[in-house]
C-alpha cells in the first residue's frame, strides 16, 4: 500500500487515538496529523511516540479558518490529503424543557457544524486529486435517540444526512463519503458509569459487552481503504448488534 496522509480530529480522545493508531500501524509510509484544540496531552503522546509519522495541528473545529490554516499546514508538507476522519464531537445532556439554549448551540457547532467545515476544508484538494476518503464519526443516538440527548442526538443525526447528500455530489471524483455510529465503547463517555448503570447498558446490548475504540477504528480504516472503493454514502454500525 502507498502512503497516505491523514488527518483525524478530536484526537485527544480515546477513540481519536485509537483510529490515529490504527492508521499509523497500517503502513510505516503513513503520516497521521492529530487535529486537537484542548487537553492535548494524549496526542502530544503519540506524536512523541511516532515523531517522524505523527504531527498535532491547533484545531477549533468550529473555527473554519482554523480550518484553514490547518488544511494549508498539511499541503506544505505533503502537498496532498487522502484521509479525513471526522471525529470530534462533545456532549452537553439535558431534557430539552429545561436546556439552556447555549447547550443546543454549543453541541450543534462541535458535532454538526465541525463535520461541515472539514468536509468543505479538503473537497477542494481531494477533488483536484479526483481522490479522497472522508468517514465521519456519528452516534448510535442518531439512530436510537435517548431521552435527554435532544440536542446531540439531532447533530450526529445530521451528519449522517450531511454524509449521505455529500457522497452523491463527490460519487464521480473518485472520493468516498461513509459515516460510522459507534454503540457504547470503551471511551471517557463510559468511564463515569456506576456499576447498576454499567449493568444496565450491557444487559441492552446482545453481545453483553460494551466495544473496544480499535473495534471503532478498525472500521473506520476498513472505509478509507483502496478495498473499500465501492462503498459510499453508507451507515455502518458498531454497536454489539443493539438496532
Amino acid at each position: 500500500m502507498s502512503s497516505r496522509v491523514v488527518l483525524v480530529t478530536g484526537a485527544n480522545g480515546g477513540l481519536g487515538q485509537a483510529i490515529a493508531e490504527v492508521f499509523l500501524n497500517e503502513a510505516v509510509e503513513n503520516f497521521v496529523w492529530l487535529g486537537v484544540h484542548q487537553n492535548r496531552e494524549r496526542a502530544l503522546s503519540l506524536a512523541v511516540r511516532f515523531p517522524a509519522r505523527c504531527r498535532c495541528l491547533d484545531l477549533d473545529v468550529t473555527d473554519p479558518d482554523a480550518w484553514k490554516h490547518a488544511i494549508a499546514a498539511m499541503l506544505v508538507e505533503h502537498q496532498r490529503i487522502d484521509v479525513l476522519v471526522n471525529n470530534a464531537g462533545k456532549h452537553q445532556d439535558g431534557l430539552l424543557a429545561t436546556l439552556p439554549l447555549s447547550a443546543w448551540k454549543s453541541v450543534l457547532a462541535g458535532n454538526l457544524d465541525g463535520v461541515f467545515h472539514g468536509c468543505q476544508a479538503v473537497l477542494p484538494t481531494m477533488i483536484s486529486q479526483r481522490s479522497g476518503r472522508i468517514v465521519n464519526v456519528s452516534s448510535l443516538s442518531a439512530l436510537l435517540a435517548p431521552a435527554g440527548q435532544t440536542n446531540y442526538a439531532a447533530a450526529k443525526a445530521g451528519v449522517i444526512a450531511l454524509t449521505q447528500s455529500l457522497a452523491k455530489e463527490v460519487a464521480r471524483i473518485g472520493i468516498t463519503v461513509n459515516v460510522v455510529c459507534p454503540g457504547y465503547i470503551e471511551t471517557e463517555a463510559l468511564a463515569n458509569l456506576n456499576e447498576p448503570d454499567r449493568k444496565a447498558a450491557q444487559n441492552k446490548i446482545p453481545m453483553r459487552r460494551f466495544g473496544q475504540a480499535k473495534e471503532v477504528a478498525s472500521a473506520i480504516r476498513f472505509l478509507a481503504c483502496s478495498e473499500a472503493s465501492y462503498i459510499t454514502g453508507s451507515v455502518l454500525k458498531v454497536d454489539g448488534g443493539i438496532f
